[in-house]
C-alpha cells in the first residue's frame, strides 16, 4: 500500500508592472510538511518576459529568482530564512508581497509521488 502525500504548491511569477497586475509564471515551489520535503524550479522565459515590456533587466530578475531558490533549498547563503524548517521557508516564500517577484496563493493536493507530481505541475504551469 502506498502512502498518499498531502502537499502544497505556489507558482512563482514575474510581475513587470505591479499596477497592471499582469504576470508570467517563472517557477514553482512545492512542499510536503510530513515528509519535510521542499522543491523549487525556476525557469524564466525571457522572450515572454521581454515581450511584456519588462522594466527590470534579465540579470536583476535572475538574481531575485536565485535568492528564492537559495531559501527554498535551505542554502545558508540565502540568509537566516534559509535556515528555517521546510514549512516556515515555504510560508515565507509564498507570502503575499508587492514586488516584481510574487507567488500565487498556495494550493493543496494529494499524490502518491511528490517528484512526479512536482514535474507534472512544472510542465503544466510554468513551461
Amino acid at each position: 500500500m502506498h502512502d498518499k502525500h498531502l502537499y502544497e504548491y505556489a507558482v512563482v511569477r514575474y510581475v513587470p508592472r505591479i499596477e497592471r497586475e499582469e504576470f508570467i509564471n517563472v517557477g514553482l515551489i512545492m512542499m510536503c510538511k510530513r515528509k519535510r520535503w521542499i522543491k523549487i524550479a525556476i525557469e524564466p522565459d525571457f522572450k515572454k518576459i521581454n515581450a511584456m515590456g519588462a522594466c527590470h533587466s534579465e540579470d536583476d530578475i535572475a538574481n531575485q529568482l536565485s535568492g528564492l531558490k537559495l531559501v527554498a533549498e535551505g542554502n545558508r547563503s540565502g540568509g537566516k530564512i534559509a535556515e528555517l524548517d521546510v514549512t516556515e521557508r515555504f510560508r515565507w516564500l509564498s507570502a503575499v508581497r508587492s514586488a516584481c517577484i510574487q507567488t500565487s496563493r498556495p494550493h493543496p493536493g494529494i499524490c502518491d509521488n511528490l517528484d512526479e507530481t512536482f514535474d507534472y505541475l512544472v510542465n503544466e504551469l510554468v513551461r
